[in-house]
């Protein structure tokens, strides 16, 4: 599915709801960080990256909820998060990192 696609579908699942005055980037920041606290959540207390198939799909949930919070985000910014995605690889290529 294209971004333009889910972004419309998110969108009207919003409006229909009456949840655009909800959706400043300041809740929507809140939010993005609930959610990804929930996907640490999952790892809490273990030692390696070992899931039940129970916990891989509670982990996909948290990862969508995380997404749809970045989608709104971008959305509100009038950016394609597959073009800042792609600006941030770029910018990457050229760094360095010093691991000790």
């Amino acid at each position: 599915m294209e971004y333009s696609q889910i972004i419309q579908e998110l969108i009207k699942f919003r409006d229909d709801r009456n949840w655009k005055k909800y959706h400043s980037l300041n809740s929507l920041s809140r939010a993005l960080g609930i959610e990804a606290s929930e996907v640490e959540k999952i790892f809490l207390w273990k030692n390696d990256d070992q899931l039940s198939d129970e916990k891989k799909q509670e982990l996909k949930m948290e990862l969508a909820d995380v997404l749809i919070y970045t989608y709104y985000m971008c959305q509100k910014l009038d950016v394609n998060p597959n073009d800042i995605v792609q600006e941030k690889i770029d910018i990457n290529k050229h760094r360095t990192w010093n691991f000790k």
